[in-house]
């Protein structure tokens, strides 16, 4: 997550980042304030157990990008990916690529 924090700031005019907790007993209030404690740029949201499950989130630190039209482009787990490939899906859903 803290990679993610350092991406070009050009991406949030965009699109828009969400930290959501994988802990369905988590409140939005606790998340906020980790979200703070840990310097994230982020806005937090809740979703419930049944959101988690609906997209398949089995695990921390999914990070997953969803397009304007609800499909998902990019999914990655805990300790996967890169600044590169983040880079590469964000430039896709800002439009600034086609897609490969």
């Amino acid at each position: 997550m803290r990679r993610l924090a350092t991406l070009d700031p050009k991406y949030t005019e965009n699109i828009a980042f969400y930290l959501v907790g994988s802990d369905p007993t988590q409140t939005v209030a606790v998340l906020e304030q980790d979200r703070q404690k840990q310097g994230y740029p982020w806005s937090v949201a809740g979703i419930g157990s049944s959101g988690l499950r609906d997209l398949h989130i089995l695990q921390q630190s999914t990070k997953i990008a969803i397009d304007g039209n609800g499909v998902i482009t990019y999914r990655d787990g805990f300790g996967r990916g890169d600044l590169d490939k983040w880079r590469k899906a964000l430039e896709h859903l800002a439009g600034n690529r086609s897609p490969s």
